[in-house]
């Protein structure tokens, strides 16, 4: 292949994240007919464009720069960056997008909105893509935030329904909270390195390690936007949206937003800050794999254990393994795409996300079937597949970071994490059984009238299964070690053990069996309802936060109605009545001394010109009257 050259390079950085963007603003006055198509070739030629650019990529990365701001005389740049990471995302992105948008074209054939609906997925494909392709934190930033905002978009889709609202809004607070966390990091970041410029930070973190407050600052933006522990109920409440949309969010884009900024900063951490990373990681991944167990909601499953499966990239990245934690989120971008688009054909087939009126449908949906069991069959870590491979890398670097840790304690990391992979082959293979197992359950749609969709929706849950096998990723289907991947991303060190992968092996068939063959507890059951309430997480949030708040809002608006407006009443009360006893004593007082003078001059007046009448007798009256008056007074 030709060398590209730097120009062409450059122009492809700029085209990459401008034409969704544009996409975005021609779909705001396309027609209905055409949304689809526009949408679906625009993320086509991205897909192209990517591929092209990896390949074109040398060792150094491409950066762009272009000043945006200058306060006090330091320059804010606008900084685009592609290196290996950022293709590999690129590709990732668009592929997932492309076969999300094809797949939607079936599954929302007859949606009103569909127009909208595209341009809402091209304004989010275009803020992920700007989050792969930042330069430095501000950038990532201002992408992050417009993230947040297609996917607040999207989640509330169908906003007539109260449920995906609410839902809309959980999600957009939620990650808030996390946000703030991680613009507090970029200040700190400025403030102890002066910079922002990611290769920059790389630099001076390895030689400095940042202040361990910093670090956690911006991992605050990681457990928002990939919902970990505490902030991971909003995941689960996301599936209000439509199904392609949940495919896409859990798959390669929002929730890897947080996994990337942690590959992107790791350099910065301390290792306090990546034993609270692990820490969190791990509770993540437990939390979220027991939390999928006894729901009864289809989509509620898979968003459990997207939760899970991020706390387990999470603990990677905490113990040190950055290449395991990127490879995993690559692995599993394919096969919870093809698991969620393949619940997405379940419920076309039936109408019903409650896997309690599903059952008996893999011979009726036998493509869906196939392309599932291989899917779920790759999250639960079975040999030969994507899941396993890469589970095992992020379970080896854990093990072999336990060992390097002073306290024994570190072992309960690896350890959890084992025992959460267990967990997964449970949950997964009692969901399996619900929907294609055992008798049909669905008294509203006749067994007869649930059938596979075309192949606008087939289509990609095959080609996500064929991407979930362990060989295009590593000859030996064993060990990832050897694998493409980490010619691109090195592994730090290469940790094996050989009990690792016949224990792995084992808690997946034993958790596999036990969820097959499991009969379904009553919802009463304490342990059933931990995990249908997420944990209580719901709960001590309504207790701890949105209580209180709501008590403090009604004590301010009680305050505002009694005493400040009281006080403004009162004002407004008394400067009336003041204005009406000013208005009394101006008409009375005021008015009436000037009409009384003017009354009595005019008296005088009528008075002096009643003398003067023309008459003699009045003068000589006058003057008589005069001359007593000044007698009198004188003596």
């Amino acid at each position: 292949m030709p060398v590209a050259t730097p120009q062409l390079l450059h122009l492809l950085t700029i085209v990459l994240p401008a034409l969704p963007f544009a996409g975005f603003l021609a779909l705001a006055v396309a027609s209905r007919r055409i949304a689809g198509i526009l949408a679906i070739a625009l993320t086509g030629i991205g897909l192209i464009l990517s591929i092209g650019l990896a390949l074109s990529l040398s060792k150094q990365p491409i950066t762009l720069l272009a000043n945006w701001a200058i306060l006090s005389g330091v320059s804010f740049p606008i900084s685009l960056r592609v290196d290996a990471l950022a293709a590999m995302m690129l590709i990732l992105v668009h592929f997932v997008a492309l076969l999300v948008q094809i797949y939607s074209i079936s599954y929302l054939h007859d949606e009103p909105k569909l127009r909208r609906y595209f341009a809402y997925l091209q304004l989010f494909i275009g803020s992920m893509l700007g989050i792969v392709m930042a330069g430095n934190l501000l950038v990532m930033y201002a992408f992050w935030e417009l993230v947040g905002l297609a996917s607040y978009l999207l989640i509330g889709f169908y906003a007539e329904r109260q449920a995906a609202s609410k839902a809309a809004m959980k999600a957009f607070l939620m990650n808030r909270v996390g946000d703030i966390g991680f613009l507090l990091g970029i200040f700190l970041t400025y403030y102890y390195f002066h910079t922002l410029d990611f290769e920059i930070l790389s630099l001076k973190g390895a030689s400095a390690i940042a202040p361990t407050v910093l670090g956690l600052c911006l991992f605050m933006g990681c457990v928002g936007k990939s919902a970990q522990f505490p902030l991971l109920t909003w995941l689960p409440d996301a599936m209000e949206g439509p199904t392609p949309v949940s495919a896409l969010l859990h798959a390669a884009t929002m929730v890897a937003a947080g996994i990337f900024l942690l590959a992107r900063i790791h350099p910065l951490l301390s290792p306090d800050a990546l034993v609270v990373i692990a820490l969190i990681g791990t509770i993540t991944a437990v939390w979220g794999g027991y939390s999928a167990l006894f729901q009864m909601d289809i989509k509620k499953v898979l968003a459990f254990s997207t939760v899970s499966q991020l706390g387990l990239m999470v603990a990677a990245m905490g113990t040190g393994n950055v290449s395991g934690a990127m490879f995993h989120l690559l692995t599993h971008a394919f096969f919870k795409a093809g698991l969620f688009l393949s619940v997405g054909a379940v419920i076309h087939a039936v109408h019903t996300q409650d896997m309690r009126h599903m059952g008996g449908l893999r011979k009726t949906l036998s493509t869906t079937f196939i392309g599932y069991t291989i899917c779920s069959a790759a999250l639960a870590g079975l040999p030969f597949l994507s899941g396993f491979l890469s589970k095992e890398v992020i379970l080896g670097e854990a093990f072999a970071w336990a060992s390097d840790q002073r306290s024994k304690l570190a072992y309960f990391v690896p350890v959890l994490l084992l025992l959460s992979s267990g967990l997964t082959a449970l949950y997964m293979a009692r969901q399996w059984r619900l929907i294609f197992f055992g008798d049909y359950r669905n008294k509203d749609i006749p067994l007869t009238q649930a059938h596979e969709p075309d192949w606008f929706m087939r289509g990609p849950v095959i080609l996500l299964a064929i991407f979930s096998i362990g060989l295009w990723f590593s000859i030996n289907p064993l060990s990832a070690h050897g694998s493409w991947f980490f010619q691109i991303l090195p592994i730090t060190e290469e940790a094996s053990f050989w009990w690792l992968a016949p224990i792995s092996i084992g808690l997946v068939l034993v958790g596999g069996w036990v969820g097959f063959r499991m009969p379904e507890p009553h919802t009463n059951s304490v342990f059933v309802q931990i995990s249908i309430s997420y944990g209580f997480l719901d709960v001590v949030y309504k207790y701890i936060v949105i209580s209180p708040t709501h008590r403090l809002a009604s004590l301010l608006s009680r305050a505002d109605r009694r005493v400040i407006d009281g006080l403004v009443n009162g004002a407004g009360i008394s400067t009336v009545v003041l204005a009406h006893l000013t208005r009394v004593v101006d008409r009375l007082g005021v008015d009436g001394l000037v009409n009384g003078i003017a009354w009595l001059a005019g008296r005088l007046g009528r008075m002096t010109r009643s003398v003067q009448n023309g008459q003699v007798q009045s003068y000589i009256t006058a003057a008589v009257v005069g001359l007593l008056l000044v007698l009198w007074w004188i003596l």
